[in-house]
């Protein structure tokens, strides 16, 4: 459309022109008034400043020209006191600060004063020596007096001379009085000057207004419209009424433009609604969908005295199942987990479930009712019961497990927050006792939270401070009684807390992650000390054995972190042997069989810790290279009293020697267990009977005894 003359070429011109003429007035006449007032200004402080100058300096010239004539015959006679007189006399004018009569070489004759304590000295002040070089009358000035020195002669004798100093701090301030009046009276001529601009300017003013008002009612108006339809888009109303509007300029095309806007927004919207609030893989509302709802069914709860139970689920190990079959089959296994979840708490409740896929493997639910605690243990029960029966991923049955925290409302939250983060800490208990379990909240899990959290802090810091040590069990051979190796342990000795026990913050290590340098801290310490150890007779030099945690075979970077400490200890690989317990090992034997390869093939020997407590079996120790197996405590404990365990033992012993592979066994705490097993044909033992773990030097001590 060919618009003739546009809203915005109206506007521009209008508010231009009145922009324009109210600048250019008020630019000119501020700049002329400005200057002008500087002007008168500066040319009157000046012209006062001579003018006072000239008045001191002439009384000055005219006072020292009269002393001179009049002192020439007391000077010549030297009567000192006509020449005191005449000298106070004329220190009683107005401004006179001194006047000195001095002899042809600068000395002082007289000062006016009554008993001339200067007399005779010369005068030593910045106006002297020209004074007393002078032939004729010299005036000298500085911002604060007027000196004017007249020679006295007697014919053609210069008898000496005389000076007079006048002040000027009276005349400087007669003339800045004199100022201020004038400058009061120009800024009441100023101020006239600015009231004519002022009455100037209101008129531009309103002239201004008249040509706003009249752009208002052709452009204000219709932005107002539009402001108002923005607003209505703001929260969140897209159903804006039809603009009904004839204009023919850039409005009324902005006003169509934004009707048909707040169409395609609210229909993106609803798109973005379903994407945002939606879980794209199991089709259960999201985190975000159920922070909402909670929140609304917390303030409804709040508002109607109402109670509610929310269950925290944590599927246990789920990582496994993404590292073993892959995520796509670990994808499926959180939508059969939704179905299941949603099924168990549709059946335990009257009313639509709320549950939601929380984020990764971790679901909430939401639960209502006159007794929600009751229903909320039922649906748990039923979420650990289900989860009984395997699911079918690919062909193969995985069975899962689910850890789930319940906390209630109002009794331990009075904010949705506080809800989630209480569901939170109740699902973590639930994993410390075991997993696959729920446990209710209770306050004392704050505090064991937050212990577990300083615990987490403290083990930070003690590895910057070096708070850990490292500590050997020796190891015998069972035939000839010789010590053999030592088995590396880690101590931590808290500045405050004392010795903190190992099984408390290897735990807290694992699950923070920190596993990963407290392991390398040991491989590297360990290694560096069995470098030293030297063999005694003619058997070789004692091992060191470093255990090795789950999280470090997962890492993958298990051979180069050896490769390293070995290289920078100087260690024979044979003389490293690295334990791995049996789970750590099943939770993933193809990544541990290839690992556990790369190793032995350099030379280090590989144990597997606490044998047969968990699936020990002759095909796992086919299928996983190692070199050894250490016999867990349990069974050592009671092999003189528990037939069942003696068996256990000799069998573990004799399978283990079947592949070639040496048993070592742990917890010798009698005699009577040592000769059992050595009867039994057990290689190594270590326990508190044959030696507790001990220092570094200790141990170097026992080995050269």
């Amino acid at each position: 459309m060919k618009l003739r003359f546009g809203l915005q070429a109206r506007f521009v011109l209008i508010i231009g022109i009145a922009m324009l003429l109210t600048l250019g007035i008020g630019a000119l006449a501020w700049r002329l008034h400005a200057a002008s007032f500087d002007e008168v200004a500066t040319l009157s402080r000046e012209a006062m400043n001579d003018a006072s100058l000239q008045g001191v300096r002439k009384r000055g010239e005219a006072m020292a020209r009269m002393l001179s004539d009049a002192m020439v015959n007391p000077l010549y006679y030297f009567d000192l006191q006509t020449v005191g007189n005449i000298a106070r006399s004329a220190m009683q004018q107005p401004d006179v600060e001194y006047v000195l009569v001095f002899d042809p070489h600068g000395g002082i004759i007289h000062d006016g004063s009554g008993d001339i304590p200067s007399f005779g000295q010369p005068m030593q002040d910045a106006f002297a020596w020209e004074a007393i070089a002078a032939s004729a009358l010299h005036t000298q000035a500085s911002d604060t007096r007027v000196d004017v020195s007249s020679p006295i002669f007697l014919g053609d004798e210069k008898l000496g001379g005389v000076r007079v100093g006048l002040s000027l701090a009276g005349p400087l301030k007669l003339e800045q009085e004199a100022q201020s009046v004038l400058m009061e009276r120009a800024r009441q001529a100023s101020d006239r000057s600015l009231g004519v601009l002022a009455v100037l300017f209101g008129t531009l003013m309103l002239l201004g207004m008249i040509m706003a008002w009249l752009v208002s009612r052709g452009l204000v108006r219709p932005i107002r419209r539009l402001a108002h339809a923005a607003q209505q888009l703001e929260r969140g109303d897209y159903a804006l009424s039809p603009f009904a509007t004839r204009r023919a300029d850039e409005l009324g095309e902005l006003e169509r433009a934004f009707a048909r806007m707040g169409e395609s927004v609210g229909q993106h919207d609803r798109h973005i609604r379903r994407i945002a609030y939606g879980d794209g893989l199991t089709g259960l509302p999201n985190r975000l969908a159920f922070r909402e709802v909670l929140n609304e069914r917390t303030q409804m709860a709040q508002n109607s005295g109402g109670r509610l139970a929310l269950l925290f689920v944590d599927l246990d190990d789920f990582k496994r199942i993404n590292d073993t079959l892959g995520h796509e089959a670990g994808d499926e296994a959180l939508v059969q987990f939704a179905a299941r979840i949603s099924q168990c708490v549709q059946m335990a409740t009257d009313t639509e479930p709320e549950v939601a896929r929380f984020g990764g493997d971790e679901f909430v639910a939401l639960i209502g009712g006159d007794n929600p605690r009751d229903v909320a243990a039922q649906v748990a029960d039923a979420v650990l019961a289900e989860l009984q029966r395997p699911i079918s991923l690919r062909g193969r049955q995985v069975f899962l497990g689910a850890s789930v925290g319940i906390t209630l409302y109002p009794d331990d939250a009075s904010t949705a927050s506080m809800l989630l983060k209480n569901g939170d800490i109740a699902m973590y208990q639930a994993k410390i006792a075991g997993k696959n379990c729920y446990r209710f909240y209770s306050k004392a899990m704050d505090q064991a939270v937050e212990r577990r959290m300083q615990l987490e802090e403290d083990l930070r810091r003690a590895m910057e401070n070096d708070e850990l040590s490292v500590v050997y069990q020796p190891i015998f051979e069972l035939s000839s009684g010789l010590l053999v190796g030592a088995e590396a342990l880690l101590r931590w000795e808290h500045p405050d807390k004392g010795s903190i026990p190992p099984a408390v913050f290897i735990d807290v290590a694992e699950q923070t992650g920190q596993i990963d340098g407290l392991g390398r801290l040991v491989l590297q310490r360990a290694c560096a000390r069995a470098a030293r150890w030297e063999r005694s007779g003619e058997g070789e030099a004692p091992f060191v054995s470093v255990n090795v945690s789950a999280r470090q075979l997962r890492l993958g970077d298990l051979p180069e972190i050896v490769t390293a400490a070995l290289r920078e200890s100087g260690l024979p690989p044979n003389r490293l042997h690295l334990e791995l317990t049996e789970t750590a090992v099943l939770g993933d034997e193809v990544q541990a069989s290839l690992l556990l390869g790369r190793l032995r093939a350099m030379g280090v020997k590989i144990w597997l810790d606490d044998f047969g407590t968990g699936f020990s079996g002759l095909s796992h120790l086919r299928r996983v290279p190692v070199d050894g197996v250490k016999i867990d405590r349990s069974f050592v404990a009671d092999v003189l009293r528990d037939p069942d365990d003696l068996a256990l033992t000799t069998a573990i012993i004799a399978m283990a020697h079947s592949l070639s592979i040496t048993v070592v066994a742990e917890g010798v705490e009698s005699e009577g267990q040592y000769a059992v097993l050595r009867e039994r044909g057990c290689d190594q033992a270590q326990g508190y009977w044959l030696g507790r773990p001990m220092p570094a030097a200790e141990l170097e001590r026992r080995m050269k005894a």
